[in-house]
């Protein structure tokens, strides 16, 4: 089973910044919980796939027809 990218340009970027300034706040103040919800968005935007997102039956990224 191949699984289909399913997150976007922009939901990437915004994943990219909320996972940064999670695993930033989580190292300031040593919380584990927030490096770790940091790091899973900033894996799931690196990779343009969500678990997530396929549960719910959300797909932020631009279908290219024609192939």
């Amino acid at each position: 089973m191949k699984l289909q990218p399913n997150v976007g340009g922009k939901d990437k970027i915004i994943r990219y910044i909320a996972g940064g300034v999670l695993v930033g706040a989580g190292i300031y103040y040593t919380s584990w919980i927030a490096i770790i919800i940091g790091s899973i968005l900033a894996l799931t935007a690196a990779v343009g796939r969500c678990g997530l997102y396929y549960i719910l039956g959300i797909n932020t990224c631009i279908v290219k027809k024609g192939k």
